[in-house]
Order: C-alpha cells, then structure tokens, then sequence
C-alpha cells in the first residue's frame, strides 16, 4: 500500500508539471486565437468542432472498456490475457473510427450546413474546419488503446513530456497564424491536424518500444469481443448523454443566439478545461490503484482511494477556482482584449458545475472496476441526458443563454448522490462514511472559506487592488481552513511531517 501511495504520489506530480505548463499555454493560446481569427471565427471553430465531437460517444465507451480491462489484467498479473485485449481492442477501435467517419460525412455534413446558424460567406471554412476536425478525431479514437496502455502502466512521465510537446507545437501554430496570410481559420484547422498526427506517431513508437502487450497483432476472439462491447454498450449510453449535453447544448446556443454566444462558451470551457486539468492529473494518477486494488479483493485499501480522492479532488480545485469566480470580471479582462458578452456569467457557473463534478472522479472509476454498470450507466446517463431537452425548452420560453448552466448544475448535484446509491452495493461502499469523510468537511470548508475574501472584496473596489487582494486571501483562506476542518488529524500530522522532512533536507543541502 505504501509503495503504491508513492507511486501515486510520484506520477501526481509528473502530471501537475506538465498541467502547470499546458494551462499556461493554453490560457495565452486562448487569447491570441481569439484575437487573431475574431470572435466570429472562433466562435465558428468551437461549434463545428463540437458537431464531430458528438459523434465520441462512441470512442469514449470503448476507451473506458479499454482502460478499465487493461488495468484489471495488470492487477490479476494476467499479461498473456493482456495482449489479447490490447490487440482486441486496436481491433475494435478502427472499426469504431471508420463507422465515426461514416457519420460524420453524412449526417453530420449535412447537419453543418442545413442546421447550424454559420454566416454564408465563412461556410467554405467552416467545411475546412469540419474535414480536418473528423481527420484529427479520427486520429486520436485510434490512439485510445496507446494511451490507455501507458496509463495502465502508470508511466505517467511519458504521458506528461509528449503532452509538454503537444502544447508547444499548438503554441508554435498561435505564432504561425500570425504570420501567414492566407485564411486563418482554415489554416489553423490543418495544424491541429498535423500537431494529432505527430503525437500518435510518438505514442505509438513508444508503446512499441517499451511495452510487450503493445505490438499489435491479428487477433480475434468472439468472446472477449463480446464481453468487451457488452461493457463498452452500456457505457455508450452514459458517454452519449454526456456528449449530447455539452455538444448539444453548444449547438443549441448557437441555433437560438448564433457563433457569438458560443465564442463566449468556448471560453469559459477552455478555463474550465484549464482549472479540471488541476484536479483530473490527480484522479487520472489514482485509476489504475482504484480498479487493480478491486482485481485483487483490496475493498479496504480502494474506499480510502475514493474518500480521499473525492475530498482531495475538490480541494486542489476549490483552491484554484474560488478567486477566478470572485474575480472573473477583472481576470478576462487583462488576459483578452476582447470579452464577448455572458463570458464572464458562463466561466463563473461553468466552474461552480466542475466543482460539483470533480467529487464524483472516483466514484466512476469505481463503478468502472466493478464491471457492473449496467444500472449506472442507465441511470445517471439519463439524468444527464436530461439537460438538452430542458435547457431547450427555458431557451425556447425567452431565457437567457446562461440558463443552460443553471439546469447542468441542478442535474449535476442529483446525479453525484445517485451515484452514491447505485455504486454502494457494487464495490460496498458506505454512504454514510462517504458523507462523514467527504461530504461534510467540503461543505464546512466552502462555507467558511469564502467569507474572508468577500469581506475584502466588499471594502476594496478599485480594479487592479481588489484582484490582487481577494485572489491572494481566497488562496489563504482555503488552504487554511483546508487544514484546520477539511482534514482529519492523521492528515494534518503527515501533511506538517512532509513539509518538515523537506525543510530539513532544504537546510542540510544549504550548508
């Protein structure tokens, strides 16, 4: 258990290096796309891009099958039984990729340009956009089995450097696009392109060189064909309604407000992905641990994985989040020059509804290792489904755009206590303790926290001052309150022994 924690504990901050980077990238990408394709444009490539990732709901079921069977049979030691599924799976996944491109050249190009609300003159690049968009999506469903296999294996430092690499070539093309003179927009379409290609390239060889399970032979097995896609078929339906609601409701907004309005929200959910990337390093560090203590019957160790992750996963994201809700307003603008209206109202809900998300990482992946998703699935991707249709029915009564985040929230907090119930039985799991040990000590820490920076923020009101101030006594405020209610006191003791090993070693190394 304890190799495990380090082990954890080691690919966690791999990961976090290489967030720490691509959020910086990402947040200066962000600005300088914006301003140089405009908000028209950018608008344009968030919603057709959102049009060729509706069809992933049949990537992201498999992928979870994939990850979740690769990382069982390295928890059973079952490595012949391994290459099997690894090999099934590139199997199944090129088969998924051709039925995608199928439907994205047929219903999906006609639902491009009959339905979505696209200027006539920007229709040609919009199509630009589209094709490269299916090539690039095409590119990365046949990369899931690679990346599963490396996350599997917890080489998460890999995984963290050809990240590094993918957010400087995506930083390169920012500098391009600004150079080249022809249509931006079709051009920046063609590089993201080519930036997917190279990082499958890299995955690949990697896999190849380093991993036996990996080298990809002709293999097909009815049985575990079956076993895989019966897994995989009950996950579709919880991807579909995932997909369908935040892909949906994009399309929606552009239907009933135009590309303006999604310019706004592909902004906010680059923030969002952003400040996730904060807390999904750490749960992607702790999958593996959660489904191979399940593999072999380690129930005790694997709750102290989901308590843990879920409380620890909101506060590494509460600490972040709360001076970007209270300063958003001041925040976009000096990273944009320009802030296309409801930005400010959409980044703030948008990050209320991962905060509520993020509590709900481990309990999915345990619901995941069980294998018994059937009624989750059912379920939850019901719940979630829900919002498209609701959400069009407030935009069709005369409401404003920001309604939509309002009813994902609502559903959101329903949806985190059905997984509580359905997964309880699944992996014996007490809600109860889940209540005590999670739930409680995030409400106290939300509800005490937040009251020094508002304080601060209601006596100080002059721009630059005010963010400085609330950011710095929000990050203050959480991390002590974190300390002294969010954690138990054996939490507090390793916590205070950690900080002291490494002043101590700090010290000796300094004489």
């Amino acid at each position: 258990m304890q190799l495990d924690n380090q082990r954890i504990a080691k690919n966690t901050l791999m990961l976090y290096f290489r967030m720490f980077l691509m959020m910086g990238v990402s947040l200066y990408t962000s600005r300088i796309i914006l301003n140089t394709l405009g908000v028209e444009d950018f608008g344009i490539y968030n919603v057709v891009g959102g049009v060729v990732t509706m069809f992933s709901f049949l990537n992201s079921a498999m992928a979870s099958a994939t990850q979740r069977f690769l990382s069982f049979e390295i928890g059973k030691k079952n490595y012949a039984q391994l290459k099997r599924v690894f090999s099934m799976s590139i199997n199944i996944h090129v088969i998924i990729a051709l039925v995608i491109f199928i439907l994205a050249e047929t219903i999906g190009l006609w639902f491009l340009n009959a339905k979505l609300n696209i200027p006539a003159e920007r229709m040609v690049a919009a199509n630009w956009v589209y094709q490269f968009s299916i090539l690039s999506f095409i590119i990365k469903v046949i990369s899931v089995p690679y990346n599963a296999i490396i996350i599997a294996r917890e080489r998460m430092n890999i995984y963290a450097y050809v990240s590094i690499l993918e957010v400087v070539l995506k930083l390169v093309i920012v500098f391009m696009l600004q150079w080249f003179g022809y249509d931006k927009l079709k051009f920046y379409a063609v590089l993201i392109f080519l930036v997917s290609l190279i990082i499958r390239l890299i995955f690949g060889f990697y896999c190849s060189r380093n991993f036996k399970e990996s080298k990809y032979f002709f293999f097909w097995d009815k049985s575990l064909y079956k076993i895989l896609m019966s897994y995989a078929g009950w996950n579709l339906w919880g991807t579909l309604a995932s997909v369908m609601f935040t892909q949906g409701i994009n399309i929606l907004l552009n239907i009933f407000f135009g590309p303006a309005i999604n310019a706004a929200r592909g902004i906010a959910y680059r923030i969002r992905g952003a400040v996730n990337d904060f807390v999904s390093n750490f749960q992607i560090a702790m999958e593996p641990q959660i489904i191979k203590s399940f593999a072999r019957g380690d129930k005790t160790y694997m709750h102290q994985l989901i308590f843990k992750g879920a409380k620890y996963s909101f506060f590494l994201l509460f600490i972040l989040s709360l001076p970007i809700i209270l300063e958003t307003q001041i925040i976009l603008k000096i990273w944009l020059k320009m802030v296309p209206d409801y930005t400010v109202i959409f980044t703030r809900l948008v990050l209320i509804n991962v905060l509520i998300d993020c509590m709900s990482g481990p309990l999915i992946t345990a619901a995941q290792a069980s294998g018994k998703i059937k009624v989750y699935q059912s379920v939850v991707g019901g719940l979630l489904i829900l919002i498209l249709p609701i959400s069009y029915i407030f935009l069709k009564l005369g409401y404003s755009p920001q309604v939509t985040l309002y009813v994902s929230i609502s559903i959101s907090i329903l949806a985190l206590f059905c997984r509580l119930w359905i997964i309880r039985p699944l992996v014996d799991l007490s809600i109860i303790k889940f209540t005590k040990l999670v739930l409680l000590p995030i409400s106290m820490v939300v509800v005490i926290a937040v009251i020094p920076p508002l304080i601060t923020k209601y006596f100080i009101d002059s721009g630059i001052l005010e963010f400085f101030m609330v950011s710095i006594i929000s990050v203050l405020s959480v991390m002590v309150t974190i300390y002294f209610i969010g954690l138990k006191n054996e939490e507090r003791l390793f916590m205070k022994n950690k900080v002291m090993k490494y002043l101590a070693k700090r010290k000796s190394s300094n004489r």
